[in-house]
């Protein structure tokens, strides 16, 4: 059974630097999936897609943290990082990190959150 599993600092202060590990268990990530992405859902908004990253290497950003967060893969730990810089209080949310296999047209797999709080 595939699992996935966030983990990271839950708390910083503005123009900090946060790390978050997406932990995947159950099947290794250099199989058969395509992509991995890392959402965040704020109080009373939208789940927003914040970072993605393919097979390939390929990488896409929301503008709201383009150049400030950083998402990669480490295939040997089998985790998909997402590194932050630069924290603003709005980048408060409760942080997801899902995975999507190859020809699936949707997010299969997805971890249980972890809540990041930017504060001073």
């Amino acid at each position: 059974q595939v699992q996935l599993q966030e983990s990271g600092p839950g708390l910083v202060k503005p123009s900090q630097t946060l790390s978050l590990t997406c932990t995947v268990s159950g099947d290794s990530i250099t199989t058969s999936y395509y992509a991995w992405s890392w959402y965040r859902q704020a109080p009373g908004k939208q789940r927003e897609s914040v970072a993605t990253i393919t097979t390939g290497g390929t990488t896409n950003y929301a503008d709201s943290v383009k150049g400030r967060f950083t998402i990669s893969r480490d295939n040997a730990k089998n985790t998909v990082l997402l590194q932050m810089n630069s924290l603003k209080s709005e980048d408060t949310a409760v942080y997801y990190c899902s995975m999507r296999r190859f020809g699936s047209s949707r997010w299969d797999y997805w971890g249980q959150g972890t809540q990041v709080t930017v504060s001073s």
